[in-house]
């Protein structure tokens, strides 16, 4: 009878299958595979592999693989083809060697498997068994199938990028290294779908995927990754402004199981790109301008001034971020009926609860657009934070009691320049067009009425653009649209610096109040300044000015608005967040009942970070590089520090500088050694106690 067959070793062919599966940026020994496509296998015998011989290999994933729940595939290339939908094959066997080619289901489950191989009754284990399964954008039988090279470059593969970051009218994008390649990443992600408590059927589907991982990145409900904190004091952790990307956050939270502390709106979706990225879902950071929080879901944020046009925190539940940052992910949604494939909205911010925990989407960009606020996931939330109306009110104190004037509503200032940065270039795309139609147009009408009639608590005042004296259940069918009221005095309000908003100067503000109709107008002017967080929390009020004006015609006047160094150079200090320049204008034109609004965030300016190094370098052979950065403000900068960091090139650092005096210059050097080919990135950031905004990068091309 022969002797029975036995392994001797096996080899997965690592180099050349994560080559052909886009896999070869893990930094991880196992072998890392995408479902639905072929890779290889080497087997080697005592003896040469008869056809009588019993082969079998087992891939088994979960705590007790079981056939029947197809967490165990036992493949038997002599067998006719397997009911789990994989398949093998023999490619070549000569002498004691046996090539074997394994195609997994397009519908596998996503996660880490261990392979033996049975032969009789021998098992052979491998000393390394683990395979890790992941999503494939590159096949066209799996859901998150993207047909586009360079879309996949960007969403799946792109370890740094941009999260747009500003106001709507001076944004910026502050670079953040994704990283879902570096060491512990793949595992952190792995312990993160266990965590899940996701049956093993539903880790096949991305949509049961991102919306899990869109709860575990908060650590609110299930003890996630990132705790949230918008209080302006980190002392017992990391400022949110201080992170430069996902890598440190995921590889300590994967070594001590404990939430990380702190995260804000950006960081807390630049790590959700880098789990979903990691896993093999196109992902992307999407930021929306004048975002709004609406708690009641009535499509309306109430914004309250004082009589000089000052903001008040403290009356609504609702508000209006600067920013808010959340993703898109790629896939097909079965769940759904046909039409709702492609981008989907998650976000991993804790704001809402969605089904009793803080978890938001997947929700499809196409429902937000159509107002099909009916389907799944948190559709009504993301809707109103693209969509939802500002009115402001004038709190008036007459005879000792608080009167509530309501001056405007704004129908489109809310969910402007959305942003993401464009596939393949270093800049910011405008997606605004992916979530609604153009403000105005017909769709748009449609969109938002549909919209509304699953929103709109019964009894509900309808939004001012569909303006009708009858109450809800009179409404004609088709509104119409009233225009507002054409202005007696064609009233305009501009809100501009005069001089750059250096941090340590005097901000030097101005109002231009315009008219453009015939007539003497005597216009009542309040214009106050703020310092803001960018969830739209006001830190301090800096100062104010009230003015009454005479136009005549068509003319305008400019009133200036100074503020002192000294006034807000403290508040900077006091809070450990980037903070925001708020102006608001209110202007009353006596004799009418006209009046305006107009409020304006700006953002402090800083002086650059230089990064000084070569343009190529060599695998594996050093070469240095520098950062200079020069104090041109006139205030020192206490407690600096320059926090740098380069995948594939060097480990997060950072270098503590101490005071920094006005026109003193710091230099630090770091010696890199490139342990990966092709482009790659360098970013740098400087924080201190009085400001947060300074970053920069650049980008250097590895060689052989």
């Amino acid at each position: 009878p022969g002797t029975d067959l036995e392994v001797t070793g096996i080899d997965l062919l690592k180099s050349q299958n994560s080559r052909l599966h886009h896999t070869d940026a893990y930094n991880i020994e196992s072998l890392v595979v995408r479902r639905g496509q072929a890779f290889q296998l080497q087997l080697s015998f005592n003896r040469e592999l008869k056809a009588a011989d019993k082969l079998v290999l087992c891939f088994g994933i979960g705590k007790r693989p079981m056939k029947i729940r197809w967490t165990l595939i036992s493949l038997n290339p002599r067998r006719e083809q397997d009911l789990s939908e994989w398949q093998i094959s023999i490619i070549k066997n000569s002498g004691k060697e046996c090539l074997l080619s394994v195609i997994s289901s397009p519908r596998a489950t996503v996660g880490r498997y261990t392979l033996n191989v049975k032969t009789g009754t021998n098992i052979y284990e491998p000393k390394n068994n683990a395979v890790y399964l992941l999503f494939n954008p590159w096949c066209e039988a799996d859901v998150v199938f993207l047909d586009d090279e360079a879309q996949r470059k960007e969403y799946v593969l792109n370890d740094t990028g941009y999260i747009y970051v500003g106001s709507a009218y001076n944004i910026y994008g502050r670079p953040w290294n994704f990283g879902q390649f570096e060491e512990f990443i793949l595992d952190a992600c792995m312990y993160l779908l266990d965590k899940s408590k996701l049956k093993l059927s539903n880790r096949t589907d991305p949509v049961f995927v991102s919306r899990a991982m869109s709860a575990l990145v908060n650590a609110n409900d299930d003890r996630g990754v990132l705790l949230g904190n918008w209080s302006g004091n980190y002392s017992n952790g990391t400022s949110p402004t201080d992170w430069i990307g996902s890598v440190s956050i995921l590889q300590k939270y994967y070594k001590t199981k404990k939430p990380v502390c702190y995260g804000q709106c950006w960081v807390f979706s630049g790590v959700l790109t880098t789990v979903m990225r990691c896993l093999g879902i196109p992902s992307r950071c999407v930021t929306n301008f004048s975002s709004a929080h609406d708690t009641e879901e009535n499509l309306r944020v109430d914004i309250y001034l004082n009589e000089l046009g000052e903001k008040l925190n403290s009356i609504s539940f609702d508000s209006i971020w600067n920013f808010h940052v959340w993703n898109d992910v790629w896939m097909k949604r079965m769940d759904l009926p046909a039409g709702f494939d492609g981008w989907q909205a998650i976000d991993s911010t804790p704001q809402e609860l969605s089904q009793g925990i803080f978890q938001c989407g997947p929700c499809s960009l196409k429902a937000i657009r159509d107002g099909d606020v009916y389907l799944p996931f948190d559709s009504k939330f993301l809707y109103a934070e693209v969509n939802a109306d500002k009115v402001y009110w004038v709190v008036k104190n007459v005879n000792g009691k608080d009167k509530y004037i309501r001056i405007s509503t704004e129908t489109q200032g809310i969910g402007i320049n959305i942003s993401t940065k464009a596939v393949g270039q270093n800049k910011r795309e405008d997606i605004t067009a992916q979530y609604k139609y153009p403000e105005g147009s017909r769709e748009e009408r449609k969109a938002m009425q549909k919209a509304s009639s699953f929103i709109r608590p019964s009894g509900m005042v309808p939004r001012a653009r569909f303006a009708s004296t009858l109450p809800m259940g009179h409404m004609a069918s088709e509104p119409r649209v009233l225009h507002e009221a054409v202005s007696k005095t064609g009233l305009q309000l501009e809100i501009t610096n005069t001089e750059a908003l250096y941090p340590g100067n005097p901000l030097e503000l101005a109002i231009t109040v315009k008219t453009s109709t015939p007539g003497s107008w005597t216009i009542n002017l309040a214009s106050s300044c703020q310092l803001q967080s960018y969830t739209g929390k006001v830190e301090a009020s800096l100062g104010y000015v009230k003015d009454t004006i005479k136009l005549e015609g068509k003319s305008e006047m400019q009133v200036p608005l100074k503020i002192a160094a000294d006034e807000y150079m403290k508040t900077l200090a006091l809070v450990e967040d980037e903070v925001f320049i708020l102006i608001t204008a209110i202007a009353e034109v006596q004799g009418t009942d006209e009046k305006l609004t107009k409020e304006t965030t700006m953002s402090f300016e800083y002086p650059p970070i230089t990064v000084q190094m070569p343009e190529t370098a060599k695998l594996n052979k050093d070469f240095s590089c520098a950062f200079i950065f020069k104090n041109k403000l006139n205030v020192p900068l206490d407690n600096c520090k320059l926090l740098v960091e380069g995948l594939g090139i060097f480990k997060k650092s950072v270098f503590d500088e101490g005071h920094v005096e006005p026109g003193r210059i710091i230099k630090s050097e770091i010696i890199c050694t490139p342990t990966r080919l092709g482009e790659k990135k360098i970013i740098a950031k400087l924080i201190s106690t009085q400001i947060k905004g300074i970053s920069a990068e650049k980008a250097i091309t590895i060689t052989e």
